[in-house]
């Protein structure tokens, strides 16, 4: 199985990246620190000696380095049974008074760097007839909260980008899911001064997102929704 998982270093798709080597041949791992990715690789080659590691460096708001990565991964494998898109950025504030620049910056790396991965990457999914997708959207890809702005904004359309490719793919035996995960514990969640036990595990989430790449083919999860059983924060 060959899988490629962008924001790979941290949260989910680290979580992710732990859930998923046992099962896999090939992993391409992105994210935007080289030393995470070494030492990422490193302790995944140590407890799993038959994956072969694939790791490039890339901060995902720049197209040209969405362009690049795909240049990568393309050249070094000629199919991709599990693509995550799991990479994207946070920075609070409403609509009206959140900093001049939020909006390009989190459309870019929320949305259009999935967009765009998509588009040069499915197709090897298509010459198989096979391969799953999964988009980490967000429950603020469902509702609207305070200081969202952009953020949500992004993931409302990561959402839609996900059903359209639901689709769009659905004929080719192509399965396409949306994530949409509640509030989960990660290192941006460690001075908020909440207890750990309020949030969900990463891991909770990777787990339920490769249980469902065990389903026949002729069934699909959709909407992945999972929020900590006390309720969104």
């Amino acid at each position: 199985m060959v899988i490629v998982i962008t924001g790979s270093t941290r949260g989910i798709g680290k979580a992710v990246a732990l859930e998923f080597a046992p099962h896999a041949s090939v992993l391409f791992l992105t994210a935007r620190n080289e030393n995470l990715l070494k030492e990422q690789a490193e302790f995944l080659s140590g407890n799993y000696p038959g994956l072969l590691i694939k790791t490039f460096a890339a901060d995902l708001s720049d197209h040209s380095k969405v362009i690049q990565l795909s240049k990568f991964i393309l050249q070094n494998t000629d199919q991709i049974d599990v693509l995550v898109n799991n990479a994207g950025t946070f920075l609070p504030g409403n609509i009206l008074d959140e900093n001049e620049g939020n909006f390009d910056l989190i459309m870019n790396t929320n949305l259009k760097s999935v967009y765009t991965l998509c588009r040069q990457l499915i197709p090897l999914m298509l010459q198989r007839k096979k391969g799953h997708i999964f988009n980490i959207c967000s429950v603020a890809s469902l509702k609207a909260y305070p200081n969202g702005g952009s953020y949500s904004i992004s993931k409302f359309a990561l959402y839609g980008l996900t059903q359209n490719l639901r689709y769009e793919l659905m004929q080719d035996n192509i399965k396409v899911t949306a994530v949409i995960p509640g509030a989960t514990w990660t290192d941006s969640w460690s001075g908020s001064g909440i207890d750990r036990e309020r949030f969900m595990e990463a891991k909770d989430i990777a787990l339920m997102m490769y249980q469902t790449t065990l389903l026949s083919q002729g069934a699909v999860v959709e909407d992945l929704v999972m929020r900590p059983q006390l309720g969104d924060i």
